[in-house]
C-alpha cells in the first residue's frame, strides 16, 4: 500500500512532524518520490510501529537506530530496555512529559536555575521526539537542589561541586561498564549466541550487578563523607 506522509502518520497514529523527525534521524528509509510528492509504503509503516514499540521500552533514538539497522541483536536490545527501565525511563514508570517551564512551575525551581545545572553537564530530563522532557524523578531532583539552596549554600559552589562529582562518577561508570562488557556481556554472547535465552541471561546479570555496584559506591561515599565531617569537627 502507498501512503502520502499525512496518510502514513494517520495510519501509525503519529504526527506528520514525528514522521519527518524520524526521517531526519535516519530511522526511516527514504520515500519514493514522484515529482514533489513523497510516497511511503508498508515498510515505512512497520518501521514506525517498531520505533514506537522500542520507545515504550525506553530505548533512546540512538539505540533504536542501531536496532532497526540490524546492528543490535535480541540480547543487546533487551539489555538496552533493561538499562532504560533502571534509569526510570522504561515500562511502568511515569512518562517524561513536562516541558522546562512546566517542570519549573511544578517543582518551584526557576527555569533559569535548571538550565544552569544542565549547562554544567548534569543532565536532568531526557529527549523525547527531539525535545527535552521531564518526569517525576526530575521534579524530585530539582526540589532537592532547591532545598540545599534554602540552607544558604551558594549556587556557584554547588554547581562546581556537581560538575566535579559528575566528572569523577562518569570515569567510574566508564570503568564499570567496561568490566561488564568484557566479563559478562561478551562471554554470554560468545557462548550463548544472540537468542532469547542469552538475552534473559544478560538482563539477569545486569539487574543483579547494578544494585551491587551502585550500593557499593554510595555506601563508600557516605562513609567517607561522614568521616570527613567528623574529622572537621574534631580538629
Amino acid at each position: 500500500m502507498r501512503y502520502r506522509v499525512e496518510q502514513l502518520a494517520a495510519a501509525c497514529d503519529v504526527s506528520v512532524d514525528t514522521v519527518r523527525f524520524y526521517q531526519s534521524r535516519g530511522l526511516l528509509p527514504q520515500p519514493e518520490r514522484e515529482g514533489r510528492v513523497a510516497w511511503y509504503d508498508d515498510v515505512h509503516a512497520e518501521r514506525i510501529r517498531r520505533i514506537r514499540d522500542l520507545q515504550t521500552k525506553g530505548l533512546t533514538l540512538a539505540a533504536i537506530g542501531r536496532v532497526v539497522r540490524g546492528e543490535l541483536g535480541v540480547s543487546d536490545t533487551d539489555l538496552a530496555a533493561a538499562v532504560a527501565a533502571a534509569r526510570g525511563d522504561g515500562v511502568g514508570e511515569e512518562p517524561a512529559t513536562l516541558s522546562l517551564d512546566e517542570l519549573a512551575a511544578v517543582s518551584g525551581v526557576p527555569a533559569s536555575l535548571i538550565q544552569a545545572v544542565e549547562r554544567e553537564g548534569i543532565r536532568i530530563g531526557r529527549v523525547v521526539d527531539g525535545e527535552t522532557r521531564y518526569g517525576a524523578a526530575d521534579i524530585e531532583m530539582v526540589r532537592t537542589a532547591l532545598k540545599l539552596l534554602e540552607f544558604g549554600l551558594p549556587v556557584g559552589e554547588l554547581l562546581a561541586l556537581a560538575r566535579d562529582a559528575d566528572e569523577v562518577l562518569r570515569g567510574l561508570a566508564v570503568r564499570a561498564v567496561d568490566l561488564f562488557d568484557r566479563h559478562v556481556r561478551e562471554p554470554i554472547r560468545d557462548t550463548a549466541g544472540d537468542d532469547p535465552a542469552a538475552a534473559a541471561q544478560m538482563v539477569d546479570a545486569f539487574q543483579a550487578l547494578l544494585p551491587a555496584v551502585t550500593g557499593l559506591v554510595s555506601t563508600h561515599f557516605r562513609r567517607v563523607l561522614l568521616e570527613e565531617a567528623e574529622e572537621r569537627i574534631e580538629t
